[in-house]
């Protein structure tokens, strides 16, 4: 009998005759085949290579079957493998056992050949089918997760753009009205002051009155103090149209393909949008912001999207950084401050650009670090973490842009996010 299914099968018989009668029927039949005498020996043979079916006596010296079969399944490695089992007890009570082990089949001695051959065939199909069908829903279910991230950053993306465009709007006309009136009070004040020095001058003798409200109102201070008031009104503006410009830096409304971006004004945006967390409070000292930047050239990217990844990972060294103050004094942390160190730098092949992001938080332990990319993984308590943050980070930096993220952290130290990109590499325009 011919077969079109092929595997290794495993034959398991302290019985030399058993197994020559039923490896050569499989042999003939196109099947691989493995032998070994005895439980142990399957066991130790299976460690070394897997097997896609086991035929397995039941009743052997030492191990038998039945514990081989139960090691076998208690096996994360070796659980999936179809077990038939092979016995001259045809009891229901060993049936029973046999099956709620695990075991797929029995086959009775003495062999029928072709009942062998063809139970061996249903079985491997079975087999073969089930790992195609858990590799396809494994390749769909990846697929969806990739497509479900791509739409939440998309609509991430789309909602702080349609925000900060709003918010540009309405502050563009006062700031504008702020910023164009402001040298023309300048020079009003300058022209008041010129004309009150003139009266001054052609009037020797003021009345007691106007003398008494110069003294009032200390004219000499406001002469002084007045155009100051008006220049920090001026720096006021200026710094109003810096946040309204890192904003916009910040949320830009990326085309359909990369363009050449300053990578240094997407992290220096960021900063200033977070600013209101770096400063300090009543607990803690100001989070010092470290930036060691290099000479980088135009990197051709989404810049969208990864000011979206440098908001992430400065927003949870935050995070980092608040929960490592949680039973410290001011002046503990003051000792020891908190500290956000940004590098970046050319590589040596000069072809993609290194960011470094280090804080000296509470870092991670071992299995944290192994899940943090992770889809919907999170350590942040209910309601504050949707474990997407990171997830899609890192498809915007190796999917969306064909660059690397890795961490290195160690728990009680702190922890470093490098991001590598390249500078002119073939970017995913999906």
């Amino acid at each position: 009998m011919s077969t079109n299914v092929t595997g290794l099968i495993l034959i398991v018989d302290d019985n030399p005759t058993n197994l020559d009668v039923i490896s050569e029927a499989l042999i003939n039949a196109g099947y691989k085949v493995a032998i070994a005498t005895s439980g142990e020996r399957a066991l130790q043979q299976i460690e070394r290579r897997l097997p896609d079916l086991i035929l397995l006596d039941v009743m052997m010296p030492g191990i038998d079957g039945f514990e081989t079969c139960k090691r076998l399944k208690a096996n994360a490695k070796t659980s999936d493998i179809p077990i038939m089992f092979m016995t001259a007890v045809a009891d229901v009570d060993n049936k029973v056992k046999g099956l709620k082990l695990g075991a797929v089949d029995y086959i009775t001695k003495p062999f029928q050949e072709e009942e062998v051959l063809t139970r061996v065939k249903t079985h491997l199909q079975l087999h073969f089918l089930t790992q195609n069908l858990e590799q396809q829903v494994a390749q769909k279910s990846a697929a969806l997760q990739a497509a479900q991230l791509q739409i939440i950053q998309r609509e991430k993306l789309s909602a702080l753009g349609n925000l900060v465009a709003g918010v540009a709007h309405e502050i563009a006309n006062p700031v504008g009205f702020l910023g164009g009136n402001i040298q023309p009070a300048l020079d009003y004040i300058k022209d008041l002051f010129g004309l009150l020095d003139l009266v001054q001058k052609e009037s020797a003798n003021f009345s007691t009155e106007i003398e008494k409200e110069i003294e009032a109102i200390d004219l000499e201070y406001i002469r002084e103090d007045l155009p100051k008031l008006v220049g920090s009104m001026r720096e006021g503006v200026k710094r109003i149209k810096d946040i309204s410009n890192s904003l916009r830096i910040f949320a830009r409304v990326d085309s359909m393909r990369p363009i050449a971006c300053n990578i240094h004004d997407g992290i220096d945006s960021t900063i200033m949008i977070l600013k209101h967390r770096l400063k300090a409070s009543d607990t803690h000292p100001d989070i010092e912001v470290l930036r060691e930047y290099g000479e980088l050239p135009l990197v051709e990217c989404y810049a969208g999207q990864l000011n979206q990844v440098f908001m992430n990972l400065l927003a949870n060294a935050i995070d980092a950084l608040e929960e490592s103050n949680i039973g410290r004094s001011y002046a503990e942390i003051q000792a020891n401050p908190n500290q956000i160190a940004i590098a970046t730098k050319l590589s040596e092949d000069g072809q993609r650009v290194i960011l470094c992001f280090k804080d000296n938080g509470m870092g991670m332990t071992e299995m944290i670090k192994q899940n943090i990319f992770d889809h919907l993984f999170t350590t942040k308590a209910v309601g504050k973490g949707t474990g997407l943050g990171l997830a899609i980070a890192r498809q915007i930096v190796v999917e969306k842009h064909g660059g690397t993220i890795h961490v290195d952290s160690v728990f009680g130290e702190g922890t470093e996010f490098t991001i590598e990109l390249p500078i002119k590499e073939s970017i995913s325009v999906s």
